[in-house]
């Protein structure tokens, strides 16, 4: 869910970023008007085939929400210069991978022959321990999750050997370095090869919860609430196909995927993948939207010079209300036995007893040896070997009265 897109020269504050892809440029080569010309379709339309050489983006379903998220970005986000140079090059990026992903199921039809099984998503609020239980279950064998490389580069780059990422890893520890540079670890670790969210990778499709996670699109996420991600899901599908198929070590395994940003969209996704099982972790949002509002305003001032703490906060904690509502509905409608909860105070009292059952009913075993290696990761992950994360609720214009208000429902089914 972390929206950051770039490597060190953004992520540490400086003037200067890179195409993910290729060479470096500088603030000063980019027009001096207010922006506005940046940000329209057309333009980063074209941009991403000149970058490629490549003309065919498949399905353009995309266009819609992308049009949205641009138009609430020309006139709600109150962009720096900056900003502006990151959020179009984070949208020229996802359309680079969309055209090579489309070249690359041209040259290699037998792609979306794969058969993908997704057994598992980890849904809930974010701060509730769901990346450290994904992460947890990812060693088990038998399951397949995204790793943190792909959300940055899913598609192949040209030329690249089959099942040999190089270069698309190499750039993805540019990109990670400028995270750490910027402190982001202590809000949210990275590594590599770790499960991460597919989340960051449906952004790409200018669907979901990062836009307004790093600037103020209200208008944007207004809209998104009535739009059918079906297609969002049915592209992470094919995706899907291409990593198992790049990658045949994958092949016959399970999927498991995690992202809090499924939570108001649970009927898109169970038609996509309508055998997967919704795991979701269960923590009061008085611990965890307060924290999350930290997440986002330090986002927000990475892309804007004029960024109101109060409005976000306010924006975010009803968001994050409004979510949760759509999941409660969303599960009644599916049905209570397609989910399955865990507390966050159980996750981490006993995190591998937790696994237990979960891994059963993804038809998964727990050995002794799949035992002995979630302890050592819990080992090896404590969260006391990463900086804290400071905030305060007041500089978020929030108070514990109105959260116990708005979650007042969530509250007293799963938490109290």
């Amino acid at each position: 869910m972390i929206a950051l897109e770039w490597d060190g020269y953004v992520a540490a504050g400086r003037k200067n970023w890179r195409r993910p892809w290729g060479e470096a440029l500088t603030m000063n080569a980019l027009p001096t008007d207010s922006g506005t010309d940046l940000l329209q379709v057309d333009s980063i339309l074209a941009e991403a085939s000149h970058q490629t050489g490549l003309t065919d983006f498949g399905d353009r379903w995309f266009v819609e929400p992308m049009s949205h998220l641009l138009n609430s970005m020309r006139h709600e986000a109150h962009l720096s210069p900056t900003g502006i140079a990151i959020q179009r090059g984070r949208m020229v990026h996802g359309l680079v991978s969309r055209l090579r992903l489309m070249d690359a199921i041209k040259r290699n039809p037998e792609i979306l022959d794969e058969e993908v099984t997704v057994a598992g998503v980890i849904v809930g609020l974010p701060r509730t321990g769901s990346t450290l239980f994904h992460r947890m279950l990812s060693v088990a064998p038998g399951v397949n999750t995204i790793r943190w490389f792909e959300t940055q580069f899913y598609a192949p780059f040209a030329g690249e050997e089959r099942g040999n990422p190089v270069e698309r890893r190499r750039l993805a520890t540019e990109v990670m370095d400028g995270y750490v540079k910027a402190g982001m670890m202590s809000i949210h670790p990275f590594a590599i090869d770790a499960p991460d969210e597919e989340i960051i990778i449906m952004d790409q499709f200018f669907v979901g919860t990062m836009p307004e996670s790093s600037m103020y699109v209200p208008a944007y996420s207004e809209w998104l609430g009535s739009f059918d991600h079906s297609p969002a899901y049915e592209e992470l599908k094919t995706i899907l196909k291409f990593f198992q198929w790049q990658d045949v070590g994958r092949q016959g395994k399970r999927w498991v995927l995690k992202t809090p940003g499924h939570l108001p969209t649970l009927d898109a996704l169970f038609a996509v993948f309508p055998e997967t099982l919704v795991i979701t972790t269960h923590r009061d949002p008085i611990q965890t939207v307060p924290s999350y509002c930290s997440m986002v305003s330090s986002l927000h001032h990475m892309n804007s010079e004029a960024v109101d703490e109060v409005q976000v906060g306010q924006f975010t904690e009803k968001r994050w209300a409004g979510f949760l509502e759509r999941y409660a509905a969303a599960r009644e409608r599916i049905g209570t036995h397609r989910f399955i909860d865990i507390k966050y105070e159980d996750l981490l009292k006993s995190p591998v007893e937790q696994a237990r059952p979960v891994l059963a009913r993804l038809g998964l075993p727990m050995t002794p040896d799949v035992e002995n290696a979630m302890t050592e990761w819990l080992g090896e992950n404590a969260r006391e070997k990463r900086a804290a994360h400071h905030y305060t609720m007041e500089q978020f214009g929030i108070s514990t009265e109105e959260l116990e208000q708005d979650f007042a429902s969530y509250r007293a089914r799963f938490i109290q």
